[in-house]
């Protein structure tokens, strides 16, 4: 299969580059809505041969099955993948399919899952991830979903002394040792990650859902942290969880009256430079010089096909300023040139 032009770009300082369109591998595992094995393993495939270099996986999603999936694939393939996964949950047997935590997995693997970000707990979910994949390496490892948004003001707080009393340590001991070559935070608020480079020193940042078309809250102070402090960051969830897709949701929920009206006036200027909004929601990040990769969830590979062509769509230089003059992006929003 013919592999098409993706730019590549630096993660932080490290060597590592990756394709500015990256394969966020959570939907593959089932959520809410079960994919077939066979298909998630196409998908990944299909990914890597259109020339995707960029791979995302945690041990959260699918309870383990995201990690096996992917696992399938990439350990053919390795030399082609930057592969990225997370540590924050440890994953236990589900004796009779009994859970703590609710969960959003339609099919998932036998197992229940622990909040957990200490020294050791981040060593022992690093050798988990490796051996339900099947591969001796990990190129970039993020601390997953800690934060106000998951556990609460006051849920957050023990969890945060882990990270810093013993969690740190550990990812510094692996990237340091050269075992993995990026350490981050794969996370919903920006506002945790600006707590996060007071802790320490990042390489890069997987921030879903807030800078997109929709969205521009990190733009300052954080993004402009982040290009100061030399840490890069990955745009996921350039849809706002299906909010730009007309779904009606945003942020895992219902979406509020704000939101669908804002997504009304960005589905009207679209159609008016004849833009589909996916290509708008997928081109926008990479703007900022802050986001070195749009990572998106395809389930399939015409999901992917059909991602891929809006990445290749042209967007006329008009309409993003179009998007300035109406006061539909914030001030001081980056645009294409």
């Amino acid at each position: 299969m013919s592999q098409h032009k993706f730019n590549k770009r630096s993660v932080g300082q490290t060597a590592l580059k990756i394709t500015e369109l990256g394969f966020g591998a959570a939907t593959i595992a089932g959520n809410f809505k079960a994919v077939a094995p066979e298909d998630a393993r196409n998908t990944v495939s299909h990914a890597l041969d259109l020339g995707i270099n960029y791979v995302d996986t945690a041990p959260q999603y699918g309870y383990g099955r995201s990690e096996h999936m992917v696992g399938d694939v990439v350990r053919e393939r390795r030399d082609e993948v930057v592969l990225a996964t997370k540590v924050g949950r440890l994953l236990k047997p589900a004796f009779n399919d009994v859970r703590t935590l609710p969960h959003n997995w339609a099919n998932p693997l036998p197992f229940d899952q622990h909040y957990e970000y200490t020294y050791d707990a981040v060593m022992r979910s690093f050798e988990d991830s490796l051996q339900r994949m099947g591969v001796n390496r990990i190129d970039i490892l993020y601390v997953h979903d800690i934060g106000v948004m998951t556990h609460g003001v006051e849920g957050n707080k023990p969890l945060w002394k882990q990270l810093e009393t013993g969690g740190y340590k550990a990812l510094r001991e692996l990237r340091d040792s050269g075992v993995v070559s990026a350490i981050g935070f794969g996370v919903n608020e920006w506002e945790v990650l600006m707590d996060a480079l007071d802790l320490g020193d990042w390489d890069v940042f997987l921030l879903a859902g807030r800078y997109t078309l929709l969205e521009q809250t990190s733009l300052s102070p954080f993004l402009e942290k982040c290009l100061a402090r030399k840490t890069s960051v990955v745009a996921a969830a350039p849809f706002n969880g299906g909010a730009l897709m007309g779904s009606g949701t945003w942020n895992y929920g219902k979406a509020p009256d704000h939101i669908i009206s804002r997504v009304a006036e960005l589905e009207a200027i679209c159609k008016e430079f004849n833009v589909p909004i996916g290509a708008a929601a997928l081109q926008f990040p990479l703007t900022h010089p802050a986001v070195c990769s749009v990572l998106t969830g395809p389930k399939s590979v015409s999901e992917l096909d059909g991602v891929v062509a809006w990445w290749n769509t042209p967007i006329p230089n008009e309409f993003w300023t179009a998007l300035v003059d109406r006061g539909l992006v914030a001030q001081g929003t980056p645009l294409p040139q």
